[in-house]
Formats: C-alpha cells, structure tokens, sequence
C-alpha cells in the first residue's frame, strides 16, 4: 500500500472513531461512565492520532514543507480569529478559514487544521476543559466534510455556493456532536429529554432531538452557521 493509500486510510479510520466517540450514548448501555473520563480518554487517544496523521500527511506527499508552513500559519492566524467570536451568542468566527483552507488543500489537511485551530486558542484563552477533545475533533471532521468537498465540487462559478451550503450544513452537525457528547451527562434523569442507558437506540436518539430543542441548540447553531456564511461569502 502506498503513503497515498495509507493517508486515505488514516484519515478514513479517524473520522469513523472521531464518529463514534460522539455518538456512545447511543451504543454504551453503561450508566456510570464519567465526564471527566470520557473526555481524557478521548484526548489521550486523540493526540497520536494527530502525530500520526500529520507524518502520513508529509510522507504521502501531500504536505510539503511549503503546506506545512501554511498549516502552522493558518493555525496560528485561526486560534487569534476564535477569540473574536469563540460562541458568544452562537457568533463563530473559527469555521470559515478551516472550510476555506480544507476544501482548497484537502480532507487531511483540513483535519489538522481543524483540529490544531481548537486546541491552540484553547491554550491561548478561548477555554480548556472536558469539552476541548471533543471541540478538535467534531472541527477536525468540518475541515474532513470540506476537503472531501473540494475533490467532488463542480463548477468553480459556483464555488461559493457550494461552500455557504456546506457551512450551514456543517455547523448544525458539530453543534449535534458537541451536544450528544455532553448530553447523558447535563440531561439528567427521568425525564422525556434524559438519555436511558441501554434504551433503544431510536428512542434514545428521539430523547437527544428533543433536548436540542428544549435547550436551543438549534438556534445557537443558526447563529454559527449565519456566521460562517457571511464570512465565506465576504
């Protein structure tokens, strides 16, 4: 198998376990997993990921010296962006550049930008805590959706288009992530919005759609996507 192939694979494999480390409420029967666990279970495993996909990324060819200067650079400039607008009120300013960045330098570029974007202006005061693994990850697989897109996009007339529709699509999905995540664990109990560990997984996921309407994320996602679409189009 070539580096080509492997990069593929590598970022193939990551975005389904980035997948199902959002989605466990659905599959884990357990009731007594921790927050805190959860999350650094998360962030141990996420970190090599990272290492290991950026090597892959450089010996495939597909980051070059130049490439990886602009994805140290885009990083740096996007981690300064985000804490113009890091959620206040729904405003995201963090989207645009990933998506932009992604869909012209491909799907692992755009995982790395993604990702390293949230954990820089993290570091840098945007906010670290159980919520950051979960944050580069659902970011990573925006810039992952953006670099696919790039390969399959049509006319290039349309380009913006293309983009602004991505945008809103992807900023309701990391929304959902971000809140199933933390779902089973702000919820609580007993109630029709509250996650039953080894319900089915149908009732369990009617449960989450509720509770993102109960709770407003789906207006605070409006506000992310409105956001990210002027952005793009300016």
């Amino acid at each position: 198998m070539n580096t080509k192939a492997w990069s593929a694979l590598t970022i193939a494999i990551g975005t389904l376990a980035s997948l199902l480390m959002f989605t466990w409420p659905l599959f884990i029967s357990a009731s007594n997993t921790d927050q805190a666990e959860v999350a650094q279970a998360t962030f141990i495993a996420l970190m090599p990921a990272l290492l290991v996909a950026l090597l892959i990324e450089f010996s495939s060819g597909k980051l070059d010296s130049r490439r990886l200067a602009m994805l140290g650079l885009l990083i740096a400039l996007n981690a300064v962006i985000r804490l113009l607008g890091a959620g206040v009120s729904g405003i995201e300013t963090v989207f645009f550049l990933i998506i932009l960045g992604a869909y012209v330098f491909g799907a692992g570029f755009g995982f790395l930008l993604g990702s390293g974007s949230l954990l820089i202006s993290a570091l840098l005061g945007a906010g670290v805590g159980p919520w950051l693994p979960f944050q580069m990850m659902a970011a990573g697989l925006v810039g992952v959706g953006a670099g696919l897109l790039g390969l399959v996009a049509g006319r290039r007339t349309l380009e913006r288009t293309v983009l602004s529709a991505y945008a809103v699509v992807a900023s309701f999905v990391y929304g959902a992530l971000m809140t199933m995540w933390s779902w089973p664990f702000l919820a609580g109990t007993g109630s029709s919005l509250s996650f039953v560990p080894g319900s089915a997984v149908a009732d369990n996921l009617q449960a989450f759609i509720r509770y993102e309407v109960f709770t407003g994320g789906l207006i605070w996602d409006l506000g992310r996507a409105v956001t990210t679409v002027v952005l793009i189009a300016l």
